[in-house]
């Protein structure tokens, strides 16, 4: 049997990782998370994740920066990236795409939202 797919959030909310904790539990897949890009590493190196889910505003090291290092990584390159952007973010957002983003979701969204922009990347089971 193969290992379920693994996603990563990564985003200074604890409220966002726990909603997309609970998006995520009809799904065949496993989860972690971290609360920047600094601590994402070290998730990383634990597990390799098979899609990151990435936030652009956050402390010790934005999404940006964290994007920017993982592309630039050959062993860590070909993660698929789908950026979590806040209208705040508007700025730096057609950054992403030159940079390696597989996708942008835009704050706020909905599971459903969420769910269908993680199966255009990473196609997963139910468990249902």
């Amino acid at each position: 049997m193969s290992p379920l797919p693994h996603i990563l959030t990564v985003d200074d909310s604890k409220g966002l990782r726990l909603f997309v904790q609970q998006a995520l539990a009809g799904l065949a897949c496993d989860h972690g998370e971290a609360a920047n890009g600094y601590n994402a590493f070290f998730a990383i190196e634990r597990t390799r994740p098979d899609l990151i889910l990435l936030d652009l505003s956050m402390p010790v090291m934005d999404g940006l920066e964290m994007l920017t290092r993982l592309k630039a990584a050959p062993e860590l390159a070909a993660i698929p990236v789908i950026v979590l952007a806040s209208p705040a973010d508007h700025a730096v957002i057609p950054q992403l795409a030159p940079l390696g983003a597989s996708g942008l979701l835009m704050k706020p969204f909905t599971a459903p939202a969420l769910l269908e922009k993680i199966q255009s990347v990473l196609p997963l089971t139910s468990t249902i």
